[in-house]
């Protein structure tokens, strides 16, 4: 079972989480949503595109500037309880590492800690258990923040991404975090080459095989970019195509920066898997 917020999701139910980046630097929209009018109408733009939940971050996952916590604070926090005001039965997630921003947004009002970086800061899942909010616990390899990973080996990527990622959650829980809100994420490109990212893909059901609801990031990353060749912005239809094969393995979480496009991939899958029937079938019929 999944629960966010107060809200049981049934186990073949898949949930959009819509990036918005309050950064002046993001790899993607080279920050578009850094300024609040942006920002706000991207939140409104995505919830009324279907959205299940908002990833609000403060800090691009590349290297560059040092950003520290107060800067990030400043970043978000104010934001978060910005958007809480305006939509208080949104599921709100954060991506932070940093135990001091965790408490700081779930004082606002986040629902989600999107721990990206693998439990660098182990006080993070304290917090999310102080407060009763979910987690995201991911595989990063154990490398920095902001760091590009440089010729890691794993003897098995995909076994040491569900052992990694399952010992985080269970700590988790054992802190006293909420077990229906924790989810685990391979986290592709995150301490990983194209050919790593490439395998957790393919091998997702071994991930979801393990009871917890899993997380996959995939949009427009550098895997995506490296298979097909394409710069950032032409990496839409790789990054469906990754997303309609982690659909068919079941993960539960799509982290995304483009929407619609991403419901109808995965309604198209939930569909031909048999758990949601079409919504017009009249071919054949009349």
């Amino acid at each position: 079972m999944l629960r966010l917020r107060g809200r049981e999701y049934a186990p073949d139910a898949a949930l959009v989480m819509a990036i918005v980046n309050r950064t002046p630097d993001s790899f993607y929209d080279r920050g578009a949503t850094w300024d609040d009018g942006p920002a706000f109408e991207r939140v409104r733009r995505v919830v009324a595109q279907g959205a299940d939940i908002v990833d609000i971050g403060g800090i691009k996952a590349a290297p560059g500037e040092e950003i520290g916590a107060d800067e990030e604070k400043r970043r978000i926090v104010d934001f978060v309880a910005g958007v809480r005001q305006e939509f208080p039965d949104l599921v709100i997630s954060v991506d932070t590492w940093r135990a001091s921003v965790g408490r700081a947004v779930c004082e606002a009002g986040a629902d989600l800690l999107n721990d990206a970086w693998g439990g660098y800061d182990p006080e993070l899942a304290e917090v999310a258990a102080e407060f009763g909010a979910g987690l995201v616990c991911t595989h990063t390899g154990g490398v920095t923040p902001r760091t590009r990973p440089h010729r890691l080996h794993y003897d098995d990527v995909v076994r040491e991404a569900i052992d990694s990622t399952v010992a985080l959650a269970e700590r988790a829980v054992a802190l006293g975090a909420p077990a229906e809100s924790v989810l685990i994420d391979p986290a592709h490109d995150f301490g990983k080459n194209t050919w790593h990212s490439l395998e957790l893909t393919r091998r997702l059901d071994e991930m979801t095989a393990t009871g917890w609801p899993v997380l996959v990031s995939l949009s427009n990353k550098d895997f995506v970019g490296e298979t097909l060749d394409l710069p950032v912005g032409e990496r839409l239809t790789g990054t469906l195509a990754a997303t309609a094969v982690c659909a068919w393995h079941g993960a539960r979480v799509y982290r995304v920066h483009e929407v619609v496009e991403t419901r109808q991939v995965l309604d198209m899958v939930a569909t031909i898997r048999g758990v949601r029937p079409p919504s017009r079938a009249v071919r054949g019929l009349a």
